[in-house]
Order: structure tokens, then C-alpha cells, then sequence
């Protein structure tokens, strides 16, 4: 058996200043919990990540971080989005640690799985993750979005767990080799499986936020949605091309139909089909530029290489930022 791990829960945070003093006691608890049992460390800590908020929250993790050894908190410099906020937290845990566990601020995901994870671990994961066993708690939109998602992510050739976020364990181990992919475009959920090493899931429901309304709109849910295909899958430059070669044969066909008919003398003058034909190859063709457009716009960004996030302050140390 494993010696006890020390483990670092990291909780990205932005403008939750009324949801984190009912959940911050809840996840020191269960730390509490899993030091009493014997299954970590007594070192352990909460690490939460300040995403550039505007609001209170900053100040109320400086109190708690004074409050309680065990709280601890590092902030942006500004807001770099949640995929920027949680690697920023990762990267700063890889070595100070054994394990992390990354978890919203909301309490909606259910914090007694962390038993779970950790048991895991001891047996031999590297990786463990929360996997959503149902959603009733979703309205019928957002569960049929959520769930076509998934299954057209894994269609793309992307490899994603179906139904899980970014509740996880991550060794210190995979944490180290996670930190050589240098992509600036992050879809976690889809880098983490890239990065391979023994993995399993633990399941678990979901429940409703505790306070406060909820900072992923269905806006930034599309927008993660297409950075995930974009930045894991070239199949939708390949299903251009198909689609190209699918219309450059029938305008092949077209024009030997309209030869042949100009030989025979049945041809029709018409604006109607001109118009159409017009439109349509208009639309195909900005529908292209504008996908091969975002690929290019992501090589752009990429070649820029610039910092990811950039740590402002922390309540263990004074002074210096950091950036990466």
C-alpha cells in the first residue's frame, strides 16, 4: 500500500462570493474527513484559484487562508476563463503534492466521491474521474446538448470520458507530463486522456448550485464546446474536403448535363436555378472559410505562445508573480 498522499483540492473560482463561504467549511470537512480516516496526509490542503473576479472573493479566501492552515488561494492577474483557472491551480499543486482533485466552487458536484477517488489511487489510478451517473437535475435541453456533445466529440476522434467535466484526481505524476503539452487553446477533459497512465471513473449525481447563478451561460458552454472539437479533432477540415469532392463531382455532372442539353437543343432559360445553385455554393463556401478561418485563428494564438495564466498574488507568499 501507498504511503499517505498529500492532497491538494483545486477549486477555480470567479465572483462566488456568495456560494464560497457556505461551501469553503464543506470541502475543509471532508479534507478533515480524509485525514481522520488515514487516507492522506496531514498536510493536505485547498487550494482556490481566483479568476480575475471582480467582487469579494479574493478577500474572502485571504480570510479564510488566515483562518485555517489547510486554506490556501493564489489569484490572476485577470480573468483567463475556467480551462485557464484550473491549470493554473494544477500546475502550481504538481510539486507540493502527491494528488489533486479539481472541483467547482458551486457544490453541485458531490464531495464524498473524493473517497472514492482517493481509494482509487491507493490501488494503483493515476487518473480518476468524476463521472456524472445521471442528469435529472438538467432540463431537457441541456441534457440532450450536453449528452450530444460527448457522443459527437468521440465521433470527431476526440477522446473524452463521457459525462465528465473537470472533477478529477490527477497524480503528481501525470501532473508532470501534463505540463509538456504547451497548447494555449485548453479543453482539459480532452487533454488529460491524452496524457495516458492507469485511469478509472467514479460516479456520482449531481446536485443543484447551493447560491449565487451559475457563470456558464449556454454561450460559453458552445464556445468550450467548439474550442474541444477544434483543438482535438482535424475531422472537420476532413469532412470539407469530402464535402468539396462531393460537390466538385456533381457540378461535373452538371456540366456534362448542361453540354448535352445545349447539343440537343432542350436547354431553358431560367434565373431561378441559377439563383439557387448561386446561393448555395455561397453559403458552402463561407461555412468552410469560416471553419478552416478558426483553425487558422488557433495556429495564430499558438504561434503567439503567450502566458496561459499569470498568478498575481498568493496568501502563502508575498511578491512575485508568476506566469506560464
Amino acid at each position: 500500500m501507498k504511503h499517505k498522499p498529500t492532497l491538494s483540492i483545486i477549486i477555480p473560482c470567479y465572483n462566488e462570493e456568495a456560494v464560497l463561504p457556505l461551501t469553503a467549511p464543506m470541502f475543509l470537512q471532508k479534507l478533515n474527513g480524509l485525514i481522520s480516516s488515514g487516507k492522506i496526509a496531514g498536510d493536505s490542503t485547498i487550494l482556490f484559484v481566483n479568476d480575475g473576479s471582480k467582487d469579494r472573493t479574493w478577500e474572502i479566501i485571504c480570510n479564510l487562508a488566515r483562518e485555517n492552515p489547510h486554506y490556501t488561494g493564489i489569484s490572476q492577474s485577470r480573468n483567463r476563463g475556467h480551462q485557464n483557472a484550473v491549470l493554473a491551480g494544477l500546475m502550481e499543486a504538481k510539486d507540493r503534492c502527491d494528488i489533486t482533485i479539481s472541483i467547482d466552487c458551486d457544490g453541485q458536484d458531490d464531495i464524498n466521491a473524493m473517497d472514492a477517488m482517493v481509494d482509487a489511487y491507493l490501488e494503483g489510478c493515476e487518473v480518476v474521474y468524476g463521472v456524472r451517473s445521471r442528469r435529472d437535475t438538467d432540463t431537457f435541453f441541456k441534457r440532450f446538448t450536453a449528452e450530444s456533445f460527448y457522443r459527437l466529440m468521440n465521433w470527431m476522434g476526440a477522446e473524452v470520458v463521457f459525462n465528465h467535466a473537470d472533477y478529477r484526481l490527477i497524480s503528481s505524476r501525470v501532473l508532470q507530463e501534463l505540463a509538456n503539452f504547451k497548447e494555449v487553446n485548453l479543453f482539459l477533459r480532452g487533454m488529460v486522456p491524452l496524457v495516458g497512465f492507469k485511469s478509472t471513473s467514479v460516479y456520482y449525481e449531481r446536485a443543484e448550485r447551493i447560491a449565487g447563478k451559475s457563470h456558464y451561460p449556454l454561450r460559453k458552454m458552445l464556445a468550450l464546446a467548439f474550442d474541444g472539437i477544434t483543438s482535438l479533432s482535424v475531422k472537420p477540415i476532413r469532412m470539407i474536403t469530402g464535402l468539396g469532392l462531393i460537390i466538385a463531382i456533381l457540378s461535373f455532372i452538371g456540366i456534362i448535363w448542361a453540354v448535352v442539353s445545349s447539343m440537343i437543343g432542350i436547354t431553358v432559360a431560367g434565373w431561378t436555378s441559377i439563383v439557387c445553385i448561386v446561393c448555395f455554393m455561397g453559403g458552402i463556401q463561407l461555412l468552410c472559410l469560416g471553419v478552416i478561418g478558426e483553425y487558422i485563428g488557433k495556429i495564430y494564438l499558438e504561434t503567439k505562445a503567450r502566458p496561459r495564466y499569470i498568478i498575481s498574488e498568493r496568501t502563502y507568499e508575498d511578491g512575485k508573480s508568476h506566469e506560464t
